[in-house]
């Protein structure tokens, strides 16, 4: 693999990762929910910090910019039509577009629904998703409508299967939970909570997650209209 990923959990249950090309030595951090632990990453690897991804403009997302950028001077990216509600942006992105992290291009992907004009970075082999796709689950949707997150998560299904799914939260256990309560006799998402809870005994993140796996037990991708997915999502809001 051409490139290093970091995952640095933060604050609660975020988690913010740190993406390095290990050809050029160009390093770019996706979200900033807090300065220490990226700052104490970045020192103990060596590694200046070229670039900030940002996925959403909550504030679990954002608010270690300040700090790390009293140390760092990397550029900032971020959805050109969230311009406005996101720190200020050296880079303003649509879906569609690229960013380049030394040798390493990333996609631009529109995941609206947890909140308008929320973004995903697709490499290849690695997703960062922020609050949309998560290990077995999706984020509430607070700003968009059920459809529209619906279609954002189409568009994740259909990256390459063995592609890793980076999230923003370590909410998974609770996840599973759910999708085993929903799903009591279904064995694929049993052996999975029965894994997750393994992890999480030992204090081991569960992110990232393999996109087949999600497409084989995440209860959202299983859905195969908006309508379902609106069940299942109210569903779990009551869970």
């Amino acid at each position: 693999m051409r490139y290093e990923i970091l995952t640095l959990p933060c604050l609660a249950d975020n988690y913010a990762y740190l993406l390095h090309d290990k050809a050029t030595g160009s390093t770019a951090l996706i979200d900033a929910p807090e300065a220490a632990p990226v700052l104490a990453a970045l020192k103990a690897r060596g590694w200046s910090l070229d670039m900030v991804l940002l996925t959403h403009h909550h504030w679990d997302h954002v608010d270690g910019l300040p700090d790390i950028l009293a140390e760092t001077s990397p550029r900032i990216v971020g959805a050109a039509k969230d311009a406005a509600r996101l720190p200020a942006l050296d880079l303003a992105v649509s879906e569609g577009d690229e960013v380049e992290i030394g040798g390493l291009k990333g996609r631009v992907i529109d995941v609206s629904g947890h909140t308008v004009n929320h973004i995903a970075f697709a490499f290849e082999g690695a997703v960062f998703t922020g609050d949309s796709l998560f290990a077995m689950g999706c984020g509430r949707v607070f700003e968009g409508d059920m459809e529209m997150m619906y279609q954002s998560l189409q568009k994740l299904a259909v990256l390459p299967a063995d592609t890793m799914v980076y999230s923003g939260h370590e909410y998974t256990l609770a996840n599973a939970k759910f999708a085993a309560a929903q799903w009591p006799d279904d064995a694929a998402i049993a052996a999975r909570l029965a894994d997750i809870k393994r992890l999480r005994a030992a204090g081991i993140p569960t992110v990232p997650s393999l996109l087949s796996l999600e497409l084989a037990t995440n209860p959202f991708l299983r859905a195969t209209d908006a309508k379902e997915f609106a069940e299942i999502r109210l569903a779990k809001d009551n869970f």
